[in-house]
């Protein structure tokens, strides 16, 4: 997320959450049509701080901010490169000829299962370390 600092004077902000829903206000003004999502962060000794992701609809017309950092999703590529980098080929390879899932007789079965593999992998769910060896 890349934050764009809206002026640094402080202004008027209420939050009113309840269940999976929130009005937020900025200088009395509701703008909950216009946000996706926002965090909330206060250290000790700093002013609060409010980051709201808009959404795509949103319109760019802001009067107010309560040091509001305005963010944008992050580009996925370099975190991917940087993933994909990491890994050691033979590991990838024994991991896809030992999935359940491949001989599926589907096209492009091999590279179907090596994408599923690294997805899970990215995930969390099946770490490198917990693959099966294949012997043979």
């Amino acid at each position: 997320m890349t934050p764009t600092p809206i002026p640094p004077e402080l202004q008027r902000v209420r939050i009113q959450a309840s269940g999976p829903t929130a009005v937020l206000e900025l200088n009395g003004r509701d703008v909950s049509d216009q946000v996706r999502e926002y965090q909330l962060r206060h250290a000790a000794g700093q002013p609060p701080e409010v980051l709201l992701l808009l959404k795509p609809t949103a319109g760019a017309d802001w009067d107010g901010a309560a040091r509001v950092l305005v963010g944008e999703d992050p580009d996925p590529g370099p975190a991917a490169a940087q993933f994909l980098a990491a890994l050691d080929g033979g590991e990838v390879e024994r991991a896809v000829l030992a999935r359940h899932d491949l001989l599926d007789g589907g096209p492009h079965e091999f590279t179907r299962a090596l994408l599923t593999q690294l997805a899970e992998w990215a995930l969390g769910k099946r770490q490198p370390a917990d693959s099966v060896e294949v012997t043979g």
